[in-house]
């Protein structure tokens, strides 16, 4: 038994898991209808302003609240695996690749929302001429 404990100096009581992974279904369920809400009101907006200049920014918004819906996945996911983890290795582990993927994911979202800014921009520009 001494031989365990020095093998895993910090764990997670299996009570404190299942806790913890309870509480972040009910915050994601309510960021779900936080989006959902967001999504809505984004949509009407939308609608009560239409024309070219404005339905060149609809595709940006909608790809942004995409993002935003993703990222906030990925994060909850990260959340419900670090509450199964049993050691602080598994941890660090899951936060290293988490925070790895991130940067990737972020690079790529900041391209795309770049390109589709420039596409608006345009679009609105020739919408006045």
């Amino acid at each position: 038994m001494a031989s365990e404990k020095s093998k895993s100096p910090f764990e997670i009581p299996p009570e404190l898991r299942e806790l913890t992974e309870n509480n972040i279904e009910q915050a994601r369920a309510a960021y779900g209808q936080f989006m959902d809400f967001l999504t809505q009101g984004m949509s009407a907006w939308s609608g009560a302003t239409s024309g070219s200049a404005s339905s060149g920014f609809e595709g940006l918004q909608n790809r942004a609240v995409e993002f935003a819906k993703e990222n906030a996945e990925r994060s909850f996911t990260l959340a419900k695996d670090v509450a199964g983890a049993k050691d602080i290795q598994e941890i660090l582990a899951l936060q290293s690749k988490f925070a790895q993927k991130q940067m990737q994911t972020y690079t790529h979202q900041v391209q795309e929302l770049s390109q589709l800014m420039s596409e608006a921009m345009s679009k609105a520009t020739r919408g006045r001429q």
